[in-house]
C-alpha cells in the first residue's frame, strides 16, 4: 500500500494550475455540503430551512459548473477524490456510505438546483440500519436531473487481489463514462462501446481468461421485484422524461399546434391511466407560465384546450374509477387536478361523486365542488330533492361549505323531504346559521308533522334570541294540542323552555312546583312538576340548582318528584363544576 500512496503523493505534486484550481474549487463545495449536512442533522426537524444551510454549497458548485463544467467524483471507503486529492479534511461518513452500496461516482451537473441537493443530502443522512431504504435505491427513486452516479457490482477477475481489481474497476468505469458525456442539453443520452474500443482504451489492463459466468434461474418473487421496479420506473421516470422532451419541443416554438395539442392529449390519458395527476398538474403549470410569456397567445389556445379535455366526462369518469373503492394515494395531487376544471366539468363531477365508496373519497370531491357552488348554486339546489340520502347530504355539506348567501333558503326544499334522517341534518346545519332567516326556519319547524324534527328544534331556538324563543315555545304550551303530545316532546318542551333561562321561564317552574296535589288533579300535578324538574335541568344555571336543592329539601312533595329532583340537582352540578363537585352519595 506504500507504492500507491507514494504514487498519489507524486501525482499531486504534478498538478497543472487548471487542475489545482478544480481541486480548489471542489474542496470548498465538499466543506460547504459537509457544513449543510450537519446543520441539517442538528435541525431535522425544521425543514423549512435545508436551502438555507445548503445555499453555500450550491453557489460553490455553480461555480465550478459555470467555470469547468460538470464535476464528476471519485468515491472512496473514506473521501472523495478528484484528481487523486481528497476533498474532506476530515473523516466523515458519507463517503462510505455510498462505497457500500457500490456507488463509484458522483456527477454533478450544471443547473443543479438547492431542492436537488437537500434531496441528496436526506439521502446522505439516512440510515438503512433503522429501516430506511439503501442509498442506490432511493437516488433511484429520487431521479434528479442534475446528479448522476456511476454503480459497479459484483466486478471480479482470476488471480487479482482487491486492490489490483479496484485500479482496473476505476479505469473501467472512467472509460464508460467518458462515452456517456455529451454536450447536448438532451439529458436522454447513450453510450455505444464496441469491444474493440475498450481494448484501445484500457492499455495497461490485462485481459480477462478464464472467465466463468454462472447464475441461477429467477424465481417468482425476483420476477415480481423486477415487474414492480419497471412500473416505478415508468410512472417515476418515464412519463417526467417525456414530458421534459415534449416542452423542449414547445419551447422550441409552436410551429404545428394541433399536433401537439395530440400529443398532449394523448399524454394526458397515459397518466389518467397511471393515476398520476402529480405530472398532469406540472403540465398544466409549465402551459399556464408559458402562455403568459410575450407570444403566447398559441400556448393559451394550446391551455384552454388541455383543460377542457381534462374536464370531460371520459376522463373524469377514469378519475372516479380510480377514487371509487381505493383511497388515493396522493390526495392533494387529485385536489389540484379537480381545482383546474373549469364550469364545465361542474355535472360530470357531480355524475362522478354518486359512484364513488370510499368518505375520504367523497369529502375531498364535495370541497372542490365547494368552490364551484358559490358561483353556480344550481346544479346543487337541484339534487337537493333527491330521493338518495347520501346524494342530499353532500349537496347539503357542499353548499353549507361554499358559504352562498342564500344558502338557508335552499335548504328550507330539504325540510319537505319524507327522509327524517335528512332533515335532522339539514335542521341541524340551519341551527348553526345564527341568522333572523335561519331562526324563522327552526321556529317554523315547530310545526313540523314529525315529533323528532319538532323536538329538535325546540332544542335549537334558545340558541337565537333566549326571549323570542321562550315565547314561541310558550305558545306551544298553550296550545290545546300539546296535552295530544308524546311525553318525549312534552319534556322536550319544558327542556328548551328552561334552556332559555329567562325569569319567565323559572317563575313558571317555582309556580308548578308548588301546586298541591288532589284527589282530583293529583295525576295532572304530578307530570307537571316532572315536566318543571326537567325545565330546571334545562336551564343548568346556579339559580336552577337552588330551586332544585330547595324541592330536595321539601319533604312535603312526593316521594317521585324528591327522587326526579336530587337526580337532577347532581347532574346540573356535575355540570356546573364537574365530576369533582358531586356528593359522596351521588
Amino acid at each position: 500500500m506504500a507504492q500507491p500512496q507514494k504514487a498519489a503523493q507524486e501525482a499531486s505534486a504534478e498538478l497543472t494550475p487548471e487542475a489545482r484550481e478544480k481541486v480548489e474549487l471542489a474542496k470548498t463545495f465538499a466543506f460547504h455540503l459537509l457544513k449543510g449536512i450537519k446543520q441539517i442533522g442538528m435541525y431535522r426537524h425544521n425543514e423549512s430551512r435545508f436551502p438555507e444551510f445548503l445555499a453555500k454549497a450550491v453557489e460553490s458548485i455553480s461555480s465550478y459548473n459555470e467555470k469547468y463544467g460538470p464535476l464528476s467524483l471519485k468515491v472512496e471507503q473514506q473521501n472523495l477524490m478528484l484528481h487523486g486529492e481528497s476533498l474532506f479534511s476530515e473523516d466523515t461518513p458519507l463517503p462510505y456510505k455510498f462505497f457500500r452500496d457500490g456507488i463509484r461516482q458522483l456527477i454533478f451537473r450544471p443547473g443543479l438546483l438547492v431542492e436537488e441537493l437537500v434531496t441528496f443530502t436526506l439521502i446522505a443522512l439516512s440510515e438503512p440500519e433503522r429501516g430506511a431504504d439503501d442509498v442506490l435505491a432511493q437516488l433511484w427513486r429520487a431521479s434528479m436531473e442534475h446528479v448522476e452516479y456511476v454503480v459497479v457490482e459484483g466486478f471480479s477477475m482470476e488471480n487479482a487481489n482487491e486492490e489490483e481489481v479496484q485500479v482496473e474497476v476505476d479505469k473501467v468505469v472512467g472509460y464508460l463514462y467518458s462515452r456517456l458525456q455529451t454536450n447536448s442539453d438532451d439529458y436522454l443520452r447513450f453510450a455505444r462501446v464496441s469491444a474493440e474500443d475498450l481494448d484501445s482504451k484500457l492499455e495497461g489492463v490485462e485481459q480477462i481468461r478464464g472467465l466463468v459466468v454462472g447464475g441461477r434461474h429467477a424465481t417468482d418473487e425476483l420476477k415480481a421485484k423486477l415487474q414492480r421496479e419497471v412500473m416505478e420506473e415508468e410512472s417515476a421516470r418515464l412519463f417526467p422524461k417525456l414530458v421534459s422532451a415534449v416542452f423542449q419541443v414547445v419551447e422550441g416554438g409552436v410551429e404545428d399546434a394541433a399536433l401537439l395539442e395530440e400529443i398532449f392529449v394523448q399524454l394526458l390519458d397515459m397518466l389518467l391511466l397511471q393515476d398520476d395527476f402529480a405530472t398532469v398538474n406540472q403540465i398544466v403549470l409549465k402551459l399556464r407560465a408559458l402562455a403568459q410569456r410575450e407570444g403566447g397567445e398559441a400556448l393559451g389556445r394550446m391551455l384552454e384546450g388541455f383543460l377542457h379535455k381534462m374536464g370531460e366526462e371520459q376522463r373524469l369518469s377514469q378519475l372516479g374509477e380510480s377514487l371509487k373503492s381505493t383511497r388515493a394515494k396522493h390526495p392533494a395531487d387529485v385536489t389540484r387536478y379537480m381545482q383546474a376544471l373549469g364550469r364545465d366539468s361542474i355535472v360530470p363531477l357531480l355524475n362522478v361523486l354518486e359512484t364513488i365508496e370510499v368518505p375520504e373519497n367523497r369529502a375531498l370531491l364535495c370541497d372542490v365542488l365547494a368552490g364551484f357552488a358559490r358561483e353556480l348554486p344550481d346544479p346543487f339546489v337541484v339534487r337537493l330533492m333527491s330521493d338518495r340520502p347520501q346524494t342530499v347530504r353532500d349537496m347539503v355539506y357542499i353548499l353549507e361549505k361554499s358559504n352562498h348567501p342564500e344558502r338557508v333558503k335552499m335548504f328550507s326544499q330539504v325540510l319537505k323531504s319524507p327522509n327524517l334522517v335528512v332533515k335532522l341534518e339539514v335542521l341541524n346545519i340551519i341551527g348553526r346559521g345564527r341568522t333572523g332567516e335561519a331562526r324563522r326556519m327552526v321556529a317554523d319547524a315547530l310545526k313540523d308533522p314529525i315529533s323528532q324534527v319538532r323536538m329538535l328544534a325546540a332544542k335549537l331556538l334558545p340558541e337565537f334570541d333566549r326571549d323570542a324563543a321562550y315565547a314561541d315555545l310558550m305558545r306551544v304550551v298553550r296550545d290545546a294540542t300539546f296535552e295530544k303530545k308524546v311525553p318525549e316532546e312534552r319534556v322536550a318542551i319544558y327542556t328548551a323552555i328552561g334552556a332559555t333561562g329567562t325569569p319567565g321561564a323559572l317563575s313558571l317552574f317555582q309556580q308548578m312546583l308548588a301546586v298541591k296535589p288532589s284527589l282530583l288533579n293529583k295525576k295532572r300535578v304530578m307530570e307537571d312538576k316532572f315536566l318543571a324538574i326537567h325545565g330546571l335541568a334545562g336551564a343548568c344555571s346556579i339559580q336552577a340548582y337552588k330551586m332544585l336543592q330547595a324541592v330536595v329539601e321539601d319533604k312535603s312533595q312526593p316521594l317521585e318528584v324528591l327522587t326526579a329532583a336530587r337526580k337532577a340537582m347532581y347532574q346540573t352540578r356535575k355540570t356546573l363544576f364537574g365530576d369533582s363537585a358531586l356528593p359522596e352519595e351521588a
